[in-house]
Protein backbone atom coordinates (compact mmCIF):
# COMPACT_ATOMS: atom_id res chain seq x y z
CA UNK A 1 0.00 0.00 0.00
CA UNK A 2 2.52 2.33 0.75
CA UNK A 3 4.76 1.73 -2.94
CA UNK A 4 4.32 4.33 -5.59
CA UNK A 5 1.35 3.31 -7.61
CA UNK A 6 2.97 2.86 -10.55
CA UNK A 7 4.94 0.09 -9.25
CA UNK A 8 2.07 -1.97 -8.20
CA UNK A 9 1.14 -4.91 -9.73
CA UNK A 10 -2.47 -4.33 -11.73
CA UNK A 11 -4.23 -6.35 -8.74
CA UNK A 12 -2.55 -4.96 -6.13
CA UNK A 13 -3.30 -1.62 -7.04
CA UNK A 14 -6.71 -2.58 -7.31
CA UNK A 15 -7.06 -3.53 -4.25
CA UNK A 16 -4.84 -0.27 -2.89
CA UNK A 17 -8.08 1.27 -4.86
CA UNK A 18 -10.49 -0.51 -3.29
CA UNK A 19 -9.58 0.26 0.28
CA UNK A 20 -8.66 3.76 -0.27
CA UNK A 21 -12.06 3.89 -1.72
CA UNK A 22 -14.04 2.48 1.51
CA UNK A 23 -11.70 4.55 3.91
CA UNK A 24 -12.45 8.08 1.86
CA UNK A 25 -16.33 6.91 2.33
CA UNK A 26 -15.67 5.69 5.83
CA UNK A 27 -14.49 9.56 6.67
CA UNK A 28 -16.95 11.10 4.64
CA UNK A 29 -19.74 9.27 6.77
CA UNK A 30 -18.25 9.70 10.02
CA UNK A 31 -18.14 13.27 10.45
CA UNK A 32 -21.41 15.12 10.91
CA UNK A 33 -19.70 18.16 8.42
CA UNK A 34 -19.59 15.99 5.64
CA UNK A 35 -21.94 13.69 6.23
CA UNK A 36 -24.83 16.48 6.21
CA UNK A 37 -23.63 17.38 2.78
CA UNK A 38 -23.56 13.54 1.14
CA UNK A 39 -26.43 12.47 3.19
CA UNK A 40 -28.52 13.41 0.51
CA UNK A 41 -27.56 10.96 -1.68
CA UNK A 42 -28.74 8.38 0.51
CA UNK A 43 -32.15 10.29 0.56
CA UNK A 44 -32.34 10.04 -3.13
CA UNK A 45 -31.60 5.82 -2.88
CA UNK A 46 -33.90 5.29 -0.19
CA UNK A 47 -36.58 7.21 -1.56
CA UNK A 48 -35.90 5.74 -4.94
CA UNK A 49 -36.65 2.67 -3.46
CA UNK A 50 -40.24 3.34 -1.92
CA UNK A 51 -41.10 4.88 -5.23
CA UNK A 52 -39.72 1.39 -7.46
CA UNK A 53 -41.33 -0.81 -5.13
CA UNK A 54 -44.89 1.39 -5.39
CA UNK A 55 -44.96 1.44 -9.30
CA UNK A 56 -43.93 -2.79 -9.30
CA UNK A 57 -46.53 -3.40 -6.86
CA UNK A 58 -49.17 -1.26 -9.29
CA UNK A 59 -49.34 1.93 -7.20
CA UNK A 60 -49.48 5.41 -8.88
CA UNK A 61 -46.88 7.69 -7.96
CA UNK A 62 -47.65 11.18 -7.16
CA UNK A 63 -44.15 12.67 -6.24
CA UNK A 64 -41.29 12.77 -4.13
CA UNK A 65 -40.03 15.71 -2.09
CA UNK A 66 -36.30 15.80 -0.50
CA UNK A 67 -35.72 18.45 2.40
CA UNK A 68 -32.96 20.46 2.98
CA UNK A 69 -32.77 18.33 6.51
CA UNK A 70 -31.83 15.36 4.46
CA UNK A 71 -35.21 14.10 5.22
CA UNK A 72 -37.87 12.94 2.36
CA UNK A 73 -41.05 11.56 1.10
CA UNK A 74 -42.83 9.61 -1.10
CA UNK A 75 -45.90 9.57 -1.66
CA UNK A 76 -48.11 7.12 -4.46
CA UNK A 77 -51.94 6.13 -4.67
CA UNK A 78 -53.69 3.24 -3.80
CA UNK A 79 -55.07 0.99 -1.38
CA UNK A 80 -53.94 2.15 2.05
CA UNK A 81 -53.32 -1.28 3.28
CA UNK A 82 -52.02 -4.88 1.86
CA UNK A 83 -48.82 -6.48 0.34
CA UNK A 84 -47.96 -3.62 -2.15
CA UNK A 85 -48.39 -0.88 0.57
CA UNK A 86 -46.33 -3.05 3.02
CA UNK A 87 -43.42 -3.35 1.05
CA UNK A 88 -43.67 -0.01 -0.23
CA UNK A 89 -42.64 1.00 3.45
CA UNK A 90 -40.19 -1.47 3.90
CA UNK A 91 -38.36 -0.77 0.62
CA UNK A 92 -36.83 2.73 1.68
CA UNK A 93 -34.12 1.57 3.85
CA UNK A 94 -33.34 -1.62 2.81
CA UNK A 95 -32.13 -0.31 -0.91
CA UNK A 96 -29.20 2.08 -0.33
CA UNK A 97 -27.10 -1.42 0.87
CA UNK A 98 -28.76 -3.02 -1.69
CA UNK A 99 -28.12 -1.02 -4.48
CA UNK A 100 -24.72 -0.76 -3.49
CA UNK A 101 -24.49 -4.68 -3.54
CA UNK A 102 -25.66 -4.60 -7.05
CA UNK A 103 -23.21 -1.48 -8.12
CA UNK A 104 -20.45 -4.05 -5.95
CA UNK A 105 -21.15 -6.83 -8.89
CA UNK A 106 -21.23 -4.87 -11.96
CA UNK A 107 -17.53 -3.36 -10.49
CA UNK A 108 -16.35 -6.97 -9.38
CA UNK A 109 -17.43 -7.69 -13.17
CA UNK A 110 -15.74 -4.88 -14.36
CA UNK A 111 -18.87 -3.07 -15.93
CA UNK A 112 -17.96 0.02 -14.60
CA UNK A 113 -19.49 2.51 -17.24
CA UNK A 114 -22.54 -0.01 -16.94
CA UNK A 115 -22.59 0.89 -13.52
CA UNK A 116 -22.50 5.13 -13.68
CA UNK A 117 -24.55 4.93 -16.63
CA UNK A 118 -27.52 2.75 -14.61
CA UNK A 119 -26.49 5.87 -12.04
CA UNK A 120 -27.26 8.02 -14.40
CA UNK A 121 -30.93 6.61 -15.16
CA UNK A 122 -31.59 6.11 -11.68
CA UNK A 123 -30.95 9.53 -11.34
CA UNK A 124 -33.07 10.47 -14.21
CA UNK A 125 -36.12 8.78 -13.06
CA UNK A 126 -36.16 10.17 -9.76
CA UNK A 127 -35.80 13.70 -11.38
CA UNK A 128 -38.88 13.24 -12.85
CA UNK A 129 -40.73 12.27 -9.89
CA UNK A 130 -39.22 14.77 -7.98
CA UNK A 131 -41.60 18.04 -6.64
CA UNK A 132 -39.63 20.63 -4.79
CA UNK A 133 -36.72 22.80 -5.63
CA UNK A 134 -34.45 21.52 -3.24
CA UNK A 135 -35.37 17.98 -4.36
CA UNK A 136 -34.52 19.17 -7.99
CA UNK A 137 -31.23 20.71 -7.24
CA UNK A 138 -30.44 17.23 -5.17
CA UNK A 139 -30.33 14.92 -7.59
CA UNK A 140 -29.20 17.38 -10.46
CA UNK A 141 -26.06 18.08 -8.50
CA UNK A 142 -25.63 14.47 -7.90
CA UNK A 143 -26.34 13.44 -11.36
CA UNK A 144 -23.33 16.27 -12.52
CA UNK A 145 -21.03 14.61 -10.24
CA UNK A 146 -21.62 11.02 -11.86
CA UNK A 147 -21.69 12.57 -15.35
CA UNK A 148 -17.97 14.25 -14.87
CA UNK A 149 -17.13 11.29 -13.57
CA UNK A 150 -18.36 9.23 -16.84
CA UNK A 151 -17.26 12.08 -18.97
CA UNK A 152 -13.63 13.33 -17.92
CA UNK A 153 -12.50 10.99 -15.83
CA UNK A 154 -9.98 8.38 -16.49
CA UNK A 155 -10.54 4.69 -16.27
CA UNK A 156 -8.70 4.50 -13.06
CA UNK A 157 -10.73 7.35 -11.89
CA UNK A 158 -13.96 5.58 -12.71
CA UNK A 159 -13.48 2.29 -10.80
CA UNK A 160 -11.91 4.30 -7.82
CA UNK A 161 -15.39 6.19 -7.82
CA UNK A 162 -17.92 3.43 -8.45
CA UNK A 163 -16.11 1.53 -5.60
CA UNK A 164 -16.14 4.57 -3.41
CA UNK A 165 -20.35 5.07 -4.45
CA UNK A 166 -20.14 1.43 -3.32
CA UNK A 167 -19.03 1.35 0.18
CA UNK A 168 -21.24 5.13 0.37
CA UNK A 169 -24.34 3.31 -0.25
CA UNK A 170 -23.82 0.57 2.19
CA UNK A 171 -22.41 1.73 4.95
CA UNK A 172 -24.14 5.28 4.66
CA UNK A 173 -27.47 3.19 4.61
CA UNK A 174 -26.22 1.55 8.16
CA UNK A 175 -25.70 4.79 9.31
CA UNK A 176 -29.12 6.13 8.77
CA UNK A 177 -30.55 3.09 9.80
CA UNK A 178 -28.84 4.00 13.38
CA UNK A 179 -29.94 7.29 13.35
CA UNK A 180 -33.62 6.41 12.26
CA UNK A 181 -33.42 4.12 15.42
CA UNK A 182 -32.27 6.74 17.75
CA UNK A 183 -34.74 9.10 16.71
CA UNK A 184 -38.14 7.05 16.44
CA UNK A 185 -36.72 5.87 20.46
CA UNK A 186 -36.91 9.93 21.42
CA UNK A 187 -40.09 9.91 19.18
CA UNK A 188 -41.61 6.93 21.23
CA UNK A 189 -41.01 8.88 24.35
CA UNK A 190 -43.07 12.07 23.32
CA UNK A 191 -45.79 9.80 21.52
CA UNK A 192 -46.82 7.42 18.80
CA UNK A 193 -43.59 7.71 16.49
CA UNK A 194 -44.39 7.41 12.19
CA UNK A 195 -40.94 6.10 11.07
CA UNK A 196 -40.79 3.32 8.02
CA UNK A 197 -40.57 0.73 10.26
CA UNK A 198 -43.52 1.48 12.55
CA UNK A 199 -46.05 2.04 9.46
CA UNK A 200 -44.78 -1.92 8.55
CA UNK A 201 -45.47 -2.61 11.85
CA UNK A 202 -49.05 -1.22 11.39
CA UNK A 203 -49.36 -2.80 7.96
CA UNK A 204 -48.57 -6.43 8.77
CA UNK A 205 -48.09 -6.85 12.23
CA UNK A 206 -44.32 -7.16 12.64
CA UNK A 207 -42.66 -5.45 15.30
CA UNK A 208 -40.94 -2.37 14.39
CA UNK A 209 -37.89 -3.50 16.19
CA UNK A 210 -37.34 -6.34 14.52
CA UNK A 211 -38.10 -4.47 10.84
CA UNK A 212 -35.26 -2.58 12.27
CA UNK A 213 -32.91 -5.39 12.75
CA UNK A 214 -34.13 -6.92 9.60
CA UNK A 215 -32.75 -3.38 7.63
CA UNK A 216 -29.20 -3.56 9.79
CA UNK A 217 -28.69 -7.26 8.84
CA UNK A 218 -29.64 -6.33 5.25
CA UNK A 219 -26.95 -4.03 5.22
CA UNK A 220 -24.45 -5.84 7.29
CA UNK A 221 -24.91 -8.82 4.35
CA UNK A 222 -24.65 -6.54 1.99
CA UNK A 223 -21.45 -5.39 2.86
CA UNK A 224 -19.78 -8.45 3.28
CA UNK A 225 -20.50 -9.87 0.22
CA UNK A 226 -19.53 -6.30 -1.71
CA UNK A 227 -16.32 -6.81 0.09
CA UNK A 228 -15.81 -9.75 -0.67
CA UNK A 229 -16.93 -9.18 -4.44
CA UNK A 230 -14.55 -6.11 -4.92
CA UNK A 231 -11.84 -7.45 -2.78
CA UNK A 232 -11.58 -11.15 -4.37
CA UNK A 233 -12.72 -10.54 -7.71
CA UNK A 234 -12.19 -7.10 -9.46
CA UNK A 235 -10.36 -7.47 -12.63
CA UNK A 236 -9.66 -3.71 -13.24
CA UNK A 237 -9.61 -3.24 -17.46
Amino acid sequence: MLEPLGDLTSDQTQVALVVCAGLVALLVIAFDTTWRVARSVVTIAHEGGHALVAIATGRQMTRIRLHSDTSGVTLSKGRPTGAGMAATAFAGYATPPLLGLGAAALVAGGAVPTMLGLTIMVLLGTLVLIRNVFGVVSVVLTGAVVGLVIAYGSVTTQYAFACFVTWFLIVGGLRTVQEMSRKRSRLQRRGAPTSDPDQVEHLTGVPAGAVIALYALIGLIALILAANLLLSWPPLP
